[in-house]
């Protein structure tokens, strides 16, 4: 066991990133260790608790294992993580909301009566409006938009999917989010 780590302590990060992507976990577990410091010093920079970084960091490495076949350029390893990373961080700061204090004197500042039967209604209306523009949409602006927002894809996991440039995919995004505000709202164009 100490001969294999040896050995694979003296394989440079891309042998071991094609290791990796041929199976060999040894070869994967070695690239953890290497860039564990780098991907948690990353997720610190994003998330000020010590502990959402550390649990971050499991979730990169995590997708890194998954996706490793994805990676088509070996020397990238690195900034291929921190781009994981800086996914993963933002979609956990946009979907969590910032904690808040439970001290009477706050509550009374920020609490309001949000769930009313009025504002569920509204709710629900605006969801069924969206949804119900959004099928109206052609397929592939449909697709390029649920892929972003509903499937939580990246550019380039888009590019890759829809087999075109990530500029094709920005420039998709942009028509197929003027045309569901459109759709929206015909006023609002």
């Amino acid at each position: 066991m100490a001969a294999l780590r040896d050995e694979l302590s003296q394989l440079s990060t891309e042998d071991l990133v094609r290791a990796a992507q041929n199976g060999d976990r040894a070869a994967f577990g070695e690239l953890c260790e290497r860039f564990s410091a780098l991907v948690l010093s990353n997720a610190l920079r994003f998330l000020s608790d010590h502990n959402a970084a550390e649990e971050l960091r499991q979730d990169v490495l995590l997708q890194a294992m998954l996706r490793i076949g994805q990676l088509r350029n070996p020397q990238a390893f690195g900034p291929w993580l921190r781009s994981i990373t800086r996914r993963l961080a933002l979609n956990r700061l946009v979907r969590r909301p910032p904690a808040k204090s439970l001290e009477p004197e706050e509550l009374e500042n920020w609490c309001e009566d949000f769930m009313t039967p009025l504002n569920c209604a509204i709710k629900g209306e605006e969801a069924l409006g969206v949804r119900a523009a959004l099928d109206r949409l052609r397929a592939l602006d449909r697709d390029t938009l649920k892929a972003f927002y509903f499937d939580g894809l990246s550019l380039r996991e888009m590019s890759d999917e829809f087999k075109v440039p990530q500029g094709t995919v920005k420039r998709r995004l942009h028509v197929a989010r003027k045309r569901l505000a459109s759709e929206i709202d015909p006023l609002a164009v």
